[in-house]
């Protein structure tokens, strides 16, 4: 319970960023159905080095680090004031809410004093290096391989899906050190500069033409012992604190994201004034579909609140951020397909000029991802029913059995297509 001294000084930062926000940021122009490029990624070091100069930046962080040391009522004030203004929103995830949330976690003094700055001040972009050619989603069948030598590993392997690897100077990199350990027990998590010797980044066009994510290839790559996070292959540790944060992130829940507004009805306003440009304002049924966005967001956004409440006060388990990631998925697909029903066929065909149509009929093709990135439904339905409900566990082959006894597909090469 919040007390007046408490609140008061919310409100008082409330006021004094708003006035920054009015003389130093500038005013959003997308309609909130744009689709990724790569002119985003300098545009948002940009955006987030006028916040750090501001002292906008990093509320949630700590002040040694760089942050502000406020908390989470001051951030979500924060995020309620910047609807409107033009946020560096692609830093989010998983750059701010998700590694830079592990290295706080997980971090030795010296690494978070040398990365966490330069992080929050928007000169470097990191990237998540964990889901592997064969692996799916069962991300500790991990086959990328890091072997000690002398003062560094050799990194060897493949990484894929990794949104944004392209623009990223680092990275967090899941391996496997121990291949006579338990599955779990024999991975470790290494720091990889992504310009570095031996490192190749290939693009991934996408069914909507967006060609964020990459595959990773790495060989013979030398990384530094200090730059290992964690314990040698204690690794497993450290890759469940990132999951947590990539759900709480992806969620709404993340106290170290910033610029969305995660409260409030304002995020009606792309569906509604979607409507109102297509001249659809009288119509019935699209009058429902405007409802019903309106409707799903006022309970996401409680959903939110209580459970993000119930965590702070260890009413629920750390791993309850897999109900808001899978409610976020559902809300998100069920959004644009709303705007698609909007739309109706003009986002089948549509105009070079046409504001809507293509955007929209875009995001429809790739709004499964969703469903997939931070984690997929169907595993955050595993981890709400054996974490948080107490059910048994899925039988595994793999479950007590050293990995190098376990099946497993190879690796790919990399391709020089």
């Amino acid at each position: 319970m919040s007390t007046p001294e408490v609140t008061a000084d919310i409100e008082s930062f409330r006021l004094r960023a708003r006035t920054w926000l009015a003389e130093n940021m500038p005013r959003e122009v997308d309609g909130g159905f744009g689709i990724a490029d790569a002119k985003r990624w300098p545009r948002a070091r940009e955006l987030q080095r006028i916040l750090f100069d501001g002292g906008y930046a990093g509320l949630c962080f700590p002040k040694e680090y760089a942050g502000q040391g406020l908390s989470l009522a001051h951030q979500r004030a924060f995020d309620e004031e910047v609807a409107g203004y033009e946020m560096p929103l692609t830093l989010n995830v998983p750059t701010f809410g998700i590694i830079a949330a592990t290295l706080l976690d997980f971090g030795t003094e010296a690494q978070k004093k040398r990365y966490l700055p330069p992080i929050l001040s928007g000169d470097e972009i990191w990237v998540q290096l964990l889901s592997e050619p064969t692996g799916g989603s069962d991300l500790a069948s991990v086959m990328t391989r890091a072997t000690l030598d002398g003062d560094a590993f050799v990194l060897s392997g493949s990484k894929v899906w990794s949104s944004g690897a392209y623009a990223a100077d680092y990275g967090i990199c899941v391996v496997r050190t121990n291949w006579d350990a338990l599955k779990h027990d024999g991975i470790s998590v290494l720091i990889v500069k992504m310009d570095q010797p031996g490192v190749t980044v290939e693009r991934i066009r996408g069914v909507a033409g967006d060609d964020e994510f990459c595959q990773e290839f790495f060989d013979d790559v030398r990384i530094p012992v200090e730059n290992l996070l964690g314990p040698v292959d204690g690794g497993w540790t450290v890759v469940r604190g990132l999951l947590g944060h990539e759900r709480n992130s992806m969620g709404g829940a993340s106290p170290y994201v910033s610029g969305e507004e995660r409260v409030g009805p304002s995020r009606d306003d792309d569906i509604l004034n979607l409507a109102l440009r297509q001249g659809l304002a009288g119509d019935d049924r699209v009058r429902q579909l405007v409802a019903e966005a309106h409707v799903l967001n006022l309970v996401q956004d409680q959903t939110s609140l209580r459970v993000t409440g119930a965590m702070s006060r260890g009413e629920l388990v750390p791993t309850a951020g897999a109900i808001l990631r899978l409610m976020g998925a559902r809300h998100s697909v069920r959004r644009f397909d709303i705007a698609m029903e909007i739309l109706a066929s003009e986002t089948g065909v549509w105009r070079v000029d046409d504001p809507d149509g293509g955007v929209v009929g875009r995001r429809y093709l790739a709004r499964q991802g969703s469903e997939l990135g931070g984690g997929s439904t169907e595993i955050q339905r595993n981890i709400i029913s054996e974490r948080i409900l107490g059910m048994p566990r899925e039988p595994a082959a793999d479950r007590g059995v050293p990995f190098n006894q376990v099946r497993r597909n190879a690796m790919p090469s990399k391709s020089h297509g």
